[in-house]
Protein backbone atom coordinates (compact mmCIF):
# COMPACT_ATOMS: atom_id res chain seq x y z
CA UNK A 1 0.00 0.00 0.00
CA UNK A 2 1.34 3.63 -1.38
CA UNK A 3 1.83 6.21 2.17
CA UNK A 4 1.31 9.52 1.88
CA UNK A 5 2.36 11.38 5.40
CA UNK A 6 2.92 14.65 6.71
CA UNK A 7 1.94 16.92 3.45
CA UNK A 8 -1.09 19.18 2.94
CA UNK A 9 -3.06 19.16 -0.63
CA UNK A 10 -6.04 20.60 -2.28
CA UNK A 11 -8.00 22.06 -5.52
CA UNK A 12 -9.62 19.45 -7.97
CA UNK A 13 -9.52 16.56 -7.42
CA UNK A 14 -5.76 15.68 -5.88
CA UNK A 15 -6.04 12.01 -5.45
CA UNK A 16 -8.74 10.96 -7.78
CA UNK A 17 -8.51 7.69 -8.79
CA UNK A 18 -6.29 6.31 -6.06
CA UNK A 19 -6.06 2.75 -4.55
CA UNK A 20 -4.30 1.12 -2.37
CA UNK A 21 -3.60 3.77 -0.61
CA UNK A 22 -2.83 5.00 3.15
CA UNK A 23 -3.08 8.82 4.05
CA UNK A 24 -1.13 9.78 7.65
CA UNK A 25 -1.32 13.27 9.05
CA UNK A 26 -2.68 14.36 5.62
CA UNK A 27 -4.80 17.60 5.38
CA UNK A 28 -7.08 17.74 2.37
CA UNK A 29 -7.75 21.83 2.03
CA UNK A 30 -9.75 23.74 -0.11
CA UNK A 31 -11.11 22.11 -2.78
CA UNK A 32 -13.42 20.20 -4.17
CA UNK A 33 -13.39 15.80 -4.67
CA UNK A 34 -10.41 15.02 -2.72
CA UNK A 35 -10.59 12.05 -2.68
CA UNK A 36 -13.13 10.57 -5.99
CA UNK A 37 -13.44 7.05 -7.40
CA UNK A 38 -11.21 5.11 -5.43
CA UNK A 39 -10.81 1.86 -3.49
CA UNK A 40 -8.77 0.66 -0.21
CA UNK A 41 -8.20 4.16 1.33
CA UNK A 42 -6.51 4.14 4.62
CA UNK A 43 -7.00 7.76 6.61
CA UNK A 44 -5.39 8.22 10.16
CA UNK A 45 -4.71 11.40 11.57
CA UNK A 46 -6.21 13.44 8.56
CA UNK A 47 -7.44 16.56 8.29
CA UNK A 48 -10.88 17.38 5.81
CA UNK A 49 -10.96 20.85 4.87
CA UNK A 50 -12.88 21.29 1.32
CA UNK A 51 -15.84 19.47 0.20
CA UNK A 52 -16.81 16.74 -1.16
CA UNK A 53 -13.48 14.43 -0.23
CA UNK A 54 -14.79 11.07 -0.49
CA UNK A 55 -17.27 10.05 -3.18
CA UNK A 56 -17.74 6.79 -4.97
CA UNK A 57 -15.43 5.14 -2.88
CA UNK A 58 -15.08 1.20 -2.15
CA UNK A 59 -13.31 0.26 0.62
CA UNK A 60 -12.46 3.01 2.96
CA UNK A 61 -11.37 3.21 6.85
CA UNK A 62 -10.95 6.55 8.45
CA UNK A 63 -9.59 7.00 12.10
CA UNK A 64 -8.86 9.64 13.99
CA UNK A 65 -9.71 12.26 11.84
CA UNK A 66 -11.08 15.94 11.69
CA UNK A 67 -13.63 17.24 9.39
CA UNK A 68 -13.66 20.81 9.81
CA UNK A 69 -17.49 22.66 8.65
CA UNK A 70 -15.92 23.12 4.57
CA UNK A 71 -15.78 19.37 4.01
CA UNK A 72 -19.70 19.45 4.06
CA UNK A 73 -21.44 16.38 2.40
CA UNK A 74 -17.98 14.40 2.50
CA UNK A 75 -19.38 10.77 2.04
CA UNK A 76 -21.81 9.89 -0.55
CA UNK A 77 -22.11 7.26 -3.14
CA UNK A 78 -19.71 4.94 -1.41
CA UNK A 79 -19.69 1.75 0.45
CA UNK A 80 -17.71 -0.22 3.06
CA UNK A 81 -16.95 2.52 5.09
CA UNK A 82 -15.09 2.05 8.70
CA UNK A 83 -14.37 5.34 10.77
CA UNK A 84 -13.91 5.47 14.44
CA UNK A 85 -12.52 7.85 16.65
CA UNK A 86 -13.08 10.97 14.52
CA UNK A 87 -15.34 14.55 15.04
CA UNK A 88 -17.22 15.79 12.18
CA UNK A 89 -18.08 19.54 12.13
CA UNK A 90 -20.23 19.17 8.40
CA UNK A 91 -23.35 18.56 7.71
CA UNK A 92 -24.91 16.35 5.21
CA UNK A 93 -22.55 13.36 5.44
CA UNK A 94 -23.18 9.81 4.38
CA UNK A 95 -25.67 9.96 1.30
CA UNK A 96 -26.67 6.51 -1.07
CA UNK A 97 -24.06 4.71 0.83
CA UNK A 98 -24.02 0.72 1.91
CA UNK A 99 -21.96 -1.34 4.72
CA UNK A 100 -21.09 1.71 7.08
CA UNK A 101 -19.67 1.24 10.62
CA UNK A 102 -18.98 3.96 13.08
CA UNK A 103 -17.45 3.45 16.20
CA UNK A 104 -16.62 6.29 18.92
CA UNK A 105 -17.85 9.45 16.51
CA UNK A 106 -19.18 12.81 17.27
CA UNK A 107 -21.01 14.08 14.90
CA UNK A 108 -21.54 18.17 15.67
CA UNK A 109 -23.30 19.25 12.82
CA UNK A 110 -25.57 16.34 11.97
CA UNK A 111 -28.27 18.65 9.00
CA UNK A 112 -29.28 16.29 6.69
CA UNK A 113 -26.92 13.35 7.32
CA UNK A 114 -27.61 9.25 6.67
CA UNK A 115 -29.41 9.72 3.67
CA UNK A 116 -30.65 6.83 2.05
CA UNK A 117 -27.67 4.67 3.65
CA UNK A 118 -28.47 0.96 4.14
CA UNK A 119 -26.38 -1.38 6.63
CA UNK A 120 -25.47 1.07 8.78
CA UNK A 121 -23.77 0.05 12.26
CA UNK A 122 -23.28 3.00 15.00
CA UNK A 123 -22.12 2.12 18.27
CA UNK A 124 -21.02 4.97 20.91
CA UNK A 125 -21.87 8.05 18.60
CA UNK A 126 -23.27 11.28 19.63
CA UNK A 127 -25.30 13.29 17.46
CA UNK A 128 -25.98 17.32 17.38
CA UNK A 129 -27.73 19.37 15.33
CA UNK A 130 -29.12 16.12 13.48
CA UNK A 131 -32.34 17.72 11.63
CA UNK A 132 -33.83 14.90 8.95
CA UNK A 133 -31.80 12.15 10.07
CA UNK A 134 -31.94 8.70 8.78
CA UNK A 135 -34.17 9.67 6.04
CA UNK A 136 -35.34 6.24 3.65
CA UNK A 137 -32.67 4.30 5.16
CA UNK A 138 -32.71 0.73 5.89
CA UNK A 139 -30.81 -1.99 7.79
CA UNK A 140 -29.74 -0.21 11.04
CA UNK A 141 -28.05 -0.91 14.18
CA UNK A 142 -27.58 1.57 17.20
CA UNK A 143 -26.17 0.74 20.33
CA UNK A 144 -25.03 3.78 22.93
CA UNK A 145 -26.08 6.89 20.87
CA UNK A 146 -26.74 10.08 22.02
CA UNK A 147 -28.66 12.51 19.43
CA UNK A 148 -30.60 15.98 19.22
CA UNK A 149 -32.28 16.94 16.04
CA UNK A 150 -35.80 16.64 14.55
CA UNK A 151 -37.83 14.66 12.05
CA UNK A 152 -35.05 11.82 12.54
CA UNK A 153 -35.66 8.21 10.97
CA UNK A 154 -38.18 9.18 8.78
CA UNK A 155 -39.27 6.41 6.35
CA UNK A 156 -36.54 3.87 7.45
CA UNK A 157 -36.68 0.27 7.32
CA UNK A 158 -35.68 -2.59 9.87
CA UNK A 159 -33.85 -0.32 12.58
CA UNK A 160 -32.47 -1.67 15.99
CA UNK A 161 -31.36 0.56 18.77
CA UNK A 162 -30.35 -0.13 21.97
CA UNK A 163 -29.44 2.34 24.87
CA UNK A 164 -29.92 5.73 23.12
CA UNK A 165 -30.92 8.90 24.36
CA UNK A 166 -32.83 10.56 21.77
CA UNK A 167 -34.10 14.31 21.40
CA UNK A 168 -36.48 14.52 18.46
CA UNK A 169 -39.60 16.05 17.55
CA UNK A 170 -41.24 14.19 15.10
CA UNK A 171 -38.90 11.01 15.29
CA UNK A 172 -39.83 7.53 13.37
CA UNK A 173 -42.53 8.99 11.39
CA UNK A 174 -43.42 6.58 8.34
CA UNK A 175 -41.09 3.51 9.60
CA UNK A 176 -41.08 0.31 9.15
CA UNK A 177 -39.95 -2.77 11.97
CA UNK A 178 -38.39 -0.52 14.15
CA UNK A 179 -36.99 -1.84 17.84
CA UNK A 180 -35.90 0.38 20.52
CA UNK A 181 -34.35 -0.79 23.85
CA UNK A 182 -33.75 0.65 26.99
CA UNK A 183 -33.86 4.30 25.68
CA UNK A 184 -35.29 7.78 26.16
CA UNK A 185 -36.94 9.31 23.48
CA UNK A 186 -38.16 12.91 24.15
CA UNK A 187 -40.58 14.65 21.44
CA UNK A 188 -43.66 15.74 20.35
CA UNK A 189 -45.68 13.38 17.83
CA UNK A 190 -43.55 10.65 18.11
CA UNK A 191 -43.83 8.11 15.63
CA UNK A 192 -46.80 8.75 14.04
CA UNK A 193 -48.10 6.50 10.94
CA UNK A 194 -45.21 4.22 11.70
CA UNK A 195 -45.85 0.16 10.90
CA UNK A 196 -44.73 -2.58 13.34
CA UNK A 197 -42.76 0.18 15.83
CA UNK A 198 -41.75 -1.61 19.17
CA UNK A 199 -40.34 -0.02 22.76
CA UNK A 200 -39.02 -2.07 25.07
CA UNK A 201 -38.07 -0.83 28.83
CA UNK A 202 -38.26 2.86 27.08
CA UNK A 203 -39.35 6.20 28.77
CA UNK A 204 -41.28 8.42 26.41
CA UNK A 205 -41.81 12.14 26.98
CA UNK A 206 -43.65 14.68 24.51
CA UNK A 207 -47.10 15.38 23.56
CA UNK A 208 -49.17 13.56 21.28
CA UNK A 209 -47.24 10.53 21.19
CA UNK A 210 -47.65 7.18 18.79
CA UNK A 211 -50.72 8.06 16.87
CA UNK A 212 -51.40 6.79 13.26
CA UNK A 213 -49.74 3.44 14.24
CA UNK A 214 -50.30 0.03 13.29
CA UNK A 215 -48.85 -2.73 15.15
CA UNK A 216 -47.57 -0.86 17.94
CA UNK A 217 -46.33 -2.36 20.47
CA UNK A 218 -44.88 -0.85 23.85
CA UNK A 219 -43.34 -3.44 26.82
CA UNK A 220 -42.81 -2.15 30.26
CA UNK A 221 -42.32 1.44 29.13
CA UNK A 222 -42.67 4.67 31.55
CA UNK A 223 -44.60 8.06 30.19
CA UNK A 224 -43.59 11.80 31.36
CA UNK A 225 -45.81 13.66 32.58
CA UNK A 226 -45.94 15.39 29.29
CA UNK A 227 -47.32 12.56 27.35
CA UNK A 228 -50.92 13.63 26.77
CA UNK A 229 -53.94 12.37 23.89
CA UNK A 230 -51.41 9.12 23.10
CA UNK A 231 -52.55 6.72 20.52
CA UNK A 232 -55.11 8.29 18.24
CA UNK A 233 -56.32 5.68 15.64
CA UNK A 234 -53.61 3.42 16.68
CA UNK A 235 -53.01 -0.07 16.70
CA UNK A 236 -51.72 -1.24 20.03
CA UNK A 237 -50.83 -3.33 22.58
CA UNK A 238 -48.74 -1.44 25.39
CA UNK A 239 -48.37 -1.98 29.01
CA UNK A 240 -46.96 1.51 30.96
CA UNK A 241 -45.33 0.97 33.74
CA UNK A 242 -46.82 4.73 34.98
CA UNK A 243 -49.73 7.14 35.12
CA UNK A 244 -50.65 8.21 31.35
CA UNK A 245 -51.70 11.94 31.25
CA UNK A 246 -54.24 11.06 28.69
CA UNK A 247 -55.05 8.94 25.31
CA UNK A 248 -57.55 9.39 22.96
CA UNK A 249 -59.47 7.04 20.43
CA UNK A 250 -57.26 4.13 20.45
CA UNK A 251 -58.36 2.47 17.38
CA UNK A 252 -57.91 -1.90 18.31
CA UNK A 253 -56.06 -3.77 20.60
CA UNK A 254 -54.71 -3.09 24.59
CA UNK A 255 -53.33 -0.52 26.81
CA UNK A 256 -52.24 -1.25 30.17
CA UNK A 257 -50.74 1.48 32.75
CA UNK A 258 -50.37 2.71 36.04
CA UNK A 259 -53.60 4.76 36.03
CA UNK A 260 -55.30 7.11 33.79
CA UNK A 261 -55.63 10.81 34.41
CA UNK A 262 -58.30 11.26 31.00
CA UNK A 263 -59.71 8.19 28.41
CA UNK A 264 -61.50 9.98 25.56
CA UNK A 265 -63.59 8.52 23.30
CA UNK A 266 -65.74 10.19 21.00
CA UNK A 267 -67.53 10.50 17.87
CA UNK A 268 -64.51 10.20 15.55
CA UNK A 269 -63.14 7.05 16.95
CA UNK A 270 -62.75 4.52 13.80
CA UNK A 271 -63.39 1.25 13.85
CA UNK A 272 -63.28 -1.62 14.62
CA UNK A 273 -62.98 0.88 18.35
CA UNK A 274 -62.47 -1.72 20.77
CA UNK A 275 -59.52 -1.20 22.72
CA UNK A 276 -59.27 -2.15 26.01
CA UNK A 277 -57.95 -0.18 28.50
CA UNK A 278 -57.14 -1.19 31.94
CA UNK A 279 -54.98 -0.79 34.87
CA UNK A 280 -52.63 -2.28 36.17
CA UNK A 281 -52.22 -4.80 38.90
CA UNK A 282 -50.89 -2.38 42.38
CA UNK A 283 -47.70 -3.84 43.07
CA UNK A 284 -46.97 -5.04 46.37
Amino acid sequence: MKELKDISMGGERPLFASHDLHLDNVTITAGESGIKCCSNIHADNCRFEGKYPFWHVDGFKIHNCLFTPGARAALWYSKDLEMTDTIVDAPKMFREMTSLRLERVKLNDALETFWHCSKVKLEDVEVQHGDYLFMHSRDIKIRNYRQQGNYSFQYCRNVEIHNAVIDSRDAFWETENVTVYDSSIDGEFLGWHSKNLKFVRCHISGIQPLCYAEGLVLEDCTFDPSCNLAFEDSSVKAVINSPVTSIKNPREGSIAAESFGEIIFDENLRRPGNCKVTLLPKKQ
